[in-house]
């Protein structure tokens, strides 16, 4: 029988020492940063005025789409690549803010994969609202088919503030299935199902994104990989141009070299403790190459966003790093900060920016209200176009403060 002294006689196993943190692939600040939410947010504000004008009349043509077989751009084309650029920005941020809460390589993928997956499937639906589908084999408008998409996409990626888990959980089960069963019930003629078309414009960002996000990942940060990576990705739409092999990829490869775009200028802006002037060199530098290179291949390949050309991706990702200095230097440098309150609603809410006013355009079409024909021409149209862009930054405003926002 052991006495109770001679317990201390057993020394007790030590605790085994907690696992390594992942450290960070690269040395990036924690906090939100004012410039980055400025540029996303000028990005939707912007979208929202020139998608307003897709069907106006009499306004000046390079605020419009060029059209398919032209060699140019408008200030619409260029609005996408902000998008991916904007997305690429984001990308170190996230990752290097996993890595510090001690998340390991398995959950950083799992996340990134969850997030391409969504924009995916938004992508791919709302692709299939627009064309292609047939109300009378679905027996619904497809007004109707959008708005119940729109109400899926808020219970599966919704932020919810319900105590309960298990509340929680069976609204995002509820959404899961209804976009199962919408999925189902689409037709189009001939009884044919849904199919992803061309991905849709978010669809087209979740792929561009997964790929930029997974090489970054795997290169650990590595600055030299990922410009590296971007003249292999015109490489592979050259050759897939020239062989008609691999077309499906090539307009993926231009669409993430805008994305590694977007974060190789974080990066140069961010990573390390360099100064604002040698920033703002880098930055320069950086711009001019991506936009002599453009030049270069102008000479055999047309500036197209419908083509997903390298000129266009390249011109417009020398455009959007010249437009992030510029905001770098007003809002990190000078401090000039009050007026990126206008855009703040969309920085911090872009999905619900991006989806509101499509989901609004059913509600008029469904109750088969239209605008007046004077507010889609000439000047009009353009005060029409602003006024609707700040009514939607409004709303967005409001939601925000109920916390009524999409998080994936």
């Amino acid at each position: 029988m052991l006495l109770s002294a001679d317990i201390d006689d057993f020394p007790l196993p030590l605790p085994l020492p907690p696992p390594p943190m992942p450290l960070a692939f690269n040395d990036l600040p924690r906090q939100r940063i004012l410039s980055v939410d400025a540029f996303r947010g000028l990005t939707f504000v912007l979208m929202l005025f020139v998608n307003f004008l897709a069907g106006a009349r009499g306004v000046p043509a390079w605020l419009l789409h060029a059209d398919g077989g032209a060699n140019g751009m408008g200030l619409a084309d260029i609005v996408f690549p902000a998008f991916l650029f904007a997305v690429g920005m984001s990308i170190p941020f996230g990752v290097n803010s996993r890595l510090a809460r001690g998340d390991g390589p398995g959950r950083v993928f799992g996340h990134s994969a969850w997030r391409a997956l969504a924009l995916i499937v938004m992508g791919v639906f709302m692709v299939n609202a627009e064309s292609g589908y047939s109300e009378a084999a679905m027996r619904m408008p497809i007004a109707a088919w959008s708005l119940a998409f729109y109400a899926a996409v808020l219970l599966v990626w919704g932020v919810y503030r319900f105590d309960s888990a298990l509340l929680n959980g069976c609204l995002r089960g509820a959404g899961v299935a209804l976009l199962a069963a919408l999925a189902l019930l689409w037709r189009g003629e001939h009884g044919a199902m849904m199919t992803p078309q061309w991905w849709g414009i978010l669809g087209l960002i979740g792929w561009a994104y997964l790929a930029v996000a997974l090489l970054y990942q795997a290169g650990r940060g590595q600055l030299t990989l990922l410009l590296g990576a971007m003249p292999a990705g015109v490489a592979l739409y050259m050759i897939a141009n020239k062989t008609g092999v691999g077309t499906a990829l090539s307009g993926h490869a231009i669409h993430s070299v805008i994305v590694l775009a977007g974060l190789v200028c974080a990066l140069l802006f961010f990573d390390g403790q360099r100064g604002a002037p040698q920033r703002l060199r880098q930055a320069a530098a950086f711009a001019l190459v991506l936009a002599l290179a453009g030049w270069v291949l102008h000479h055999w390949y047309p500036v197209s966003k419908i083509g997903a050309t390298p000129p266009w991706a390249l011109y417009c990702g020398a455009l959007c790093v010249a437009v992030f200095a510029l905001l770098y230097w007003l809002v990190e440098v000078l401090a000039a900060r009050r007026w990126t309150v206008l855009v703040e609603p969309a920085a911090t809410s872009p999905l619900i920016t991006y989806l509101l006013p499509f989901a609004i355009g059913a509600v008029i079409s469904l109750a088969g209200a239209r605008f007046r024909p004077a507010l889609l021409e000439g000047g009009a149209a353009l005060l029409a176009g602003a006024v609707f862009t700040a009514t939607i930054v409004l709303v967005v405003a409001r939601l925000n403060i109920h916390n009524c926002k999409l998080k994936i």
